[in-house]
């Protein structure tokens, strides 16, 4: 037993820390470059911040009082204020990959290609870049819905939380971006396939109205989609009073694998953007 314990507290050798700091580091700087673009053009932000103002404005006004969703003081707005604001981060996220041809056009990519970063930093530090976008677009949807007197949890530690579902989310999808634009190489054809992909994942999860609505083939797709499982960990920690352990223990789960397995996907097909 003794044993064990003093494996178990034996520092790590020098040699992998310092591998490890200096991959950190690497990550570190390719996230700090992506968020540090949002100084030069925050008037992307303020655009994508029209079209969650008219779906809570106009859709949820008029959608508050069909039958069965339900209006009375507010409540459908409620029900889609988180639905709404991982659609932000789900926008903000899917067109990630044009960022990713504009680099090969300017010769960034290549640079990124030559230099001794590993293809997984470069990933990873894609993906933490696209939370810091993902996070100022989920203030400014927060924002919004106080404005509209929506009452969500503004407790410190429950926007803690929505944060790092907001980070989670936002990584996922910006690496499935990537993933896209590495396949179809192209601006043109990015654009043609985001802007289809982008509306079934919205629809086809619980951002909009309850699982329990859908028809059975339609619950089956919400169920492996991942904004089902974002949208379902916001709802409870925006909304909810009593919070519901094992849910948000499978959201985190579900959101963290898919995020994991797409960044090793994308570290593997990165190059393929300069053949």
């Amino acid at each position: 037993m003794s044993g064990a314990t003093d494996a178990a507290q034996a520092p790590i050798p020098e040699g992998i820390a310092t591998r490890i700091a200096g991959f950190l580091t690497q990550v570190a700087a390719i996230a700090v470059t992506e968020v540090w673009h949002l100084r030069h053009d925050p008037s992307e932000l303020l655009t994508r911040a029209v079209q969650p103002a008219l779906w809570l404005l106009l859709f949820g006004q008029v959608m508050a009082h069909a039958r069965g969703l339900g209006g009375e003081g507010g409540r459908y707005l409620r029900f889609l204020a988180p639905g709404i604001l991982a659609q932000s981060a789900l926008l903000t996220a899917i067109f990630y990959g044009i960022a990713a041809t504009w680099e090969r056009d300017l010769d960034v990519l290549d640079r990124y290609m030559v230099s001794p970063t590993p293809r997984s930093a470069l990933a990873i530090g894609k993906a933490m870049g696209s939370t810091g976008r993902g996070l100022v677009q989920a203030a400014m949807v927060d924002l919004l819905c106080l404005g509209l007197g929506i009452g969500i949890n503004l407790r410190p530690s429950r926007m803690l939380a929505v944060a790092v579902f907001i980070a989670l989310g936002s990584a996922l999808f910006s690496m499935f971006s990537l993933i896209v634009a590495c396949l179809v190489r192209t601006r043109e054809r990015f654009m043609g396939i985001g802007q289809v992909l982008t509306m079934p994942i919205f629809f086809a999860s619980n951002a909009i109205y309850p699982i329990e609505l859908m028809p059975t083939w339609l619950r089956s797709i919400a169920l492996v989609n991942p904004l089902t499982y974002q949208v379902d960990a916001l709802r409870s920690l925006m909304l909810a009073e009593d919070l519901r352990p094992a849910h948000l223990a499978l959201d985190m789960t579900v959101l963290g694998a898919t995020a994991a397995v797409l960044t090793t996907i994308a570290a593997r097909l990165y190059p393929r953007l300069t053949e």
